[in-house]
């Protein structure tokens, strides 16, 4: 199945979902990740996606999990038209299972910290929200996040299975939130739902696509299916952006890499590796201090 999301209403509610499967994978593969970084970074990832859903067009938001545990930060940037890309401090990290027999996401997050959401709508500065997180398993938190934050009252479902091999068997999740003329009748059928329904990685794992969870969390609803979004994990990083960064260096650090001969640079979302030769490093040497003469002339 192809990974993808889907905006409906129904009855005054608002709900997106999303399979995200293969996107997961990607950044398993990428990183290198372990069963509870796998976790941690599908989740976050997922719930990216769900929360960029609402952004116009060139927007883009982005998650970060700080809660102090051996996981580090967890980090994922998503747009609206379905693009997303994460990172986690540690993917090595191995812990027992938790008290119900799961991976221990909030155990690898950590309670101690914040989850920050920034959103990047094209204003000068960026909007930027946090609340302490709670239990460290993602979805509770972006959940919190919402109703504390941005003063919209949410649920949120996220879930990651993975494999013995540490692939990623499902990946998904959802968010439900009731609109204004939402009546107390729609919300206590709704939270009746809810309490029944499967996990997401479950329903996914059992052939589900967005449409199918959409319909498993909003059973005895008339629901209007909108629209559907593809979905991948993407990484706008590039050779000549990476020079960029290089160009703001400082004198002495591009005059060690010349000295070196060569330079290797990993993106730390994508872990994709640039190789610069010594030739590629004096271009670059040469045009930062062309620019900064330039400046100080101006």
């Amino acid at each position: 199945m192809k990974d993808h999301l889907v905006k409906a209403v129904a009855d005054g509610v608002r709900v997106y979902a999303a399979v995200t499967t293969n996107l997961v994978n990607e950044a398993i593969r990428r990183h290198d990740c372990y069963p509870v970084a796998a976790a941690a970074l599908g989740r976050t990832m997922t719930g990216a996606l769900l929360l960029a859903a609402n952004l116009k067009n060139r927007e883009a938001l982005t998650i970060t999990f700080d809660g102090h545990g051996p996981l580090g930060k967890v980090t994922a940037d998503a747009t609206p038209e379905g693009f997303v890309r994460g990172a986690v401090g540690n993917p090595h990290v191995d812990l027992p299972l938790n008290s119900k027999g799961k991976i221990d996401v909030g155990g690898g997050v950590g309670t101690n910290g914040m989850v920050t959401v920034t959103r990047f709508t094209g204003l000068k500065n960026p909007i930027t929200g946090s609340v302490a997180i709670t239990d460290g398993e993602i979805a509770d938190d972006l959940t919190k996040y919402l109703f504390v934050s941005e003063q919209t009252p949410s649920s949120v479902g996220l879930g990651v299975l993975i494999n013995t091999d540490l692939s990623c068997l499902a990946a998904g999740g959802f968010i439900i939130q009731p609109l204004p003329d939402a009546t107390d009748e729609v919300i206590d059928k709704l939270e009746a739902n809810l309490k029944k329904v499967n996990s997401v990685s479950h329903m996914v794992e059992q052939g589900l696509d967005a449409k199918g969870i959409i319909a498993e969390v909003l059973q005895g609803f008339d629901v209007d299916y909108l629209t559907t979004t593809d979905l991948a994990f993407r990484c706008p990083c590039s050779k000549e952006r990476i020079s960029e960064v290089l160009l703001s260096l400082g004198q002495k650090d591009l005059e060690s890499l010349i000295a070196d001969g060569h330079a290797e640079v990993c993106c730390h979302f994508c872990n994709e590796k640039y190789q610069f030769t010594k030739e590629e490093l004096q271009a670059i040497y040469d045009k930062a201090m062309a620019n900064r003469q330039k400046k100080a002339q101006d």
